[in-house]
């Protein structure tokens, strides 16, 4: 890490403490090394707070907006946390980083960024995150219920599919509307129904699949018959 990086990186995590009140979110963010996470062409801006693109139409979230899903989800260590959305794992690793004894079930729809994923995490001792493909059905069924989910990827309405996932109790957090911009949104589930409330505007990339925006492609191992992540 050059001169400029650690600069940027000393005034990301200075506003990001004045910013977010868990500070053992920031705390965690801060034992993760963003620049590993991002393309080599990318990393000189690894702790500018803006999203970053990491190929095949996917982006790594800006820093802040990590954060907030991260602490939106008020972690106590123990639990497991299915994400939606693997990407460059570095959501993982920093819900790793705050699960000491939990574990993260990240879900990836395209297998080259599940493995790039698996492998980067891996290596860097993130021995608690188990990289899936996405299978057929929405989440991960079969490893369920969880005690918390977080979706990196925008949905026209809050994925009815995960919150069966999801135990009585439990968290979500996604973003949700329309495809231009969407609220970040939490969804506690009770014996009742949803208890849900905004956090505020962002955007993100859209969310494949029948509760998405978009069509899931065949991909090569679907048609090698590899389903991923087994359901139901």
């Amino acid at each position: 890490m050059d001169k400029d990086q650690r600069k940027a990186r000393r005034e990301l995590f200075s506003r990001l403490y004045e910013g977010i009140r868990t500070h053992s979110v920031v705390r965690a963010m801060e034992k993760v090394p963003r620049e590993l996470f991002v393309p080599l062409d990318k990393r000189r801006v690894a702790y500018a707070n803006i999203p970053l693109s990491i190929g095949d139409g996917q982006t790594i979230s800006q820093p802040y907006i990590v954060a907030m899903m991260s602490e939106a989800l008020g972690l106590r260590g123990d639990e497991i946390v299915l994400e939606i959305g693997t990407g460059s794992g570095y959501q993982a690793a920093v819900l790793s980083t705050l699960l000491p004894k939990g574990r993260v079930v990240s879900i990836e729809l395209v297998p080259s960024l599940a493995e790039q994923a698996r492998d980067l995490l891996r290596s860097l001792g993130y021995e608690n995150v188990d990289v899936e493909l996405a299978g057929p059905t929405l989440g991960c069924p079969d490893r369920g219920p969880f005690d918390a989910i977080v979706v990196t990827a925008a949905a026209p309405q809050i994925p009815q599919t995960l919150i069966s996932q999801l135990k009585v109790g439990g968290r979500l957090v996604a973003p949700v509307g329309k495809l231009e911009q969407q609220d970040l949104v939490v969804a506690d589930r009770t014996g009742e129904g949803l208890s849900v409330r905004m956090l505020g505007a962002c955007r993100f990339v859209p969310l494949r699949g029948p509760e998405g925006f978009a069509p899931v492609p065949p991909t090569t191992d679907e048609r090698n018959g590899d389903k991923g992540c087994p359901t139901d």
